[in-house]
């Protein structure tokens, strides 16, 4: 059984390299290294069932041999990444996901789509189940990534009715863990290199908006099991368990014993005032919920990061 996942070198496709490699998959890892790093999957180069090639998916992609399964997992996914690279979002989100598509279809392989929370952009339901249809600037900065992952979405189900194909959906809601980049631009990332740095802490807003924030070995879990069962229409995964982004920023400066500042910055066009996650669906059908508590997922994350500080110090 061999699977080509896109993105493979990025923060949540390294991970998903992993969960594939260990339950015996021969795994091709595809990544143009615009956003992801080979140094997240050094560690799987001597591993015999396991590929890297240096490929951007928005080109047409040609794998020889047989493909059970391909994973699109492949974009920028921090707002500093995808208004850096707005086109090249666009891209992959379409072409990208067209590719993949065609090359699951030409190999009658399953196809999985990585889409994301942002497709309810800033919503006026809370949690948001994935009935919602979601409230987005179709031509805001933000809609770069927004609407390729609705289009990428709206793109797979129309392969799935017209040519059969086996398709799967997740819709990813904020992830954390190691393998993060220290300039990714996310909150967690921001929060712990500034702390650590002994810098101020940046709050985008009043700080009152909220997040869920699910650890990566949660997410890999609940991806891997919509990937074994047989829905194909989207399905949130992610934690249920909101926290308001000043409170998170407050946790992480007590976590590293930072005495920084906390200071607050202008928020930015389109940013979602509340991001929550209603996983009933998870659990009905995958039997799937978070495990690990904030507290010990950020240790862990708190560890790597002072690591890559002290690297690049």
């Amino acid at each position: 059984m061999r699977a080509v996942i896109t993105g493979g070198a990025g923060f949540l496709g390294s991970h998903l390299c992993e969960r594939f490699l260990s339950d015996g998959w021969d795994v091709l890892c595809l990544d143009n290294l615009l956003t992801g790093a080979e140094a997240n999957v050094a560690h799987l180069r001597s591993n015999p069932k396991f590929k890297f090639a240096k490929q951007d998916a928005s080109e047409t992609i040609e794998v020889d041999g047989g493909v059970e399964a391909v994973l699109h997992f492949a974009s920028p996914a921090s707002p500093p990444d995808y208004l850096k690279y707005p086109i090249e979002t666009m891209k992959v989100g379409s072409l990208g996901t067209l590719n993949g598509l065609n090359l699951a279809l030409a190999k009658k392989a399953r196809f999985f789509l990585a889409s994301t929370s942002e497709c309810y952009g800033d919503p006026n339901v809370s949690p948001q189940p994935e009935t919602y249809w979601g409230h987005v600037n179709p031509v805001g900065p933000r809609s770069v990534y927004d609407e390729s992952k609705r289009f990428a979405e709206a793109l797979t189900m129309a392969y799935h009715r017209k040519h059969g194909l086996d398709t799967r959906i997740v819709r990813i809601f904020n992830t954390y863990g190691p393998r993060m980049r220290l300039n990714d631009g996310r909150a967690l990332p921001n929060f712990l290199y500034q702390a650590l740095r002994g810098e101020p802490i940046t709050v985008y807003g009043d700080g009152k908006q909220t997040r869920s924030f699910c650890y990566v070995s949660d997410l890999i879990d609940g991806i891997y099991r919509l990937f074994e069962s047989n829905e194909h229409e989207p399905t949130n995964v992610g934690n249920p368990q909101e926290i308001t982004i000043l409170e998170f920023a407050e946790r992480v400066r007590a976590l590293v014993r930072s005495s920084a500042p906390i200071v607050f910055k202008p928020l930015p066009q389109d940013d979602p005032k509340q991001r929550c996650p209603d996983i009933s669906k998870a659990r009905r059908i995958l039997n799937w919920e978070p495990k690990v508590s904030l507290a010990d997922g950020l240790r862990i994350t708190l560890d790597y990061f002072r690591e890559r500080v002290k690297e690049n110090a």
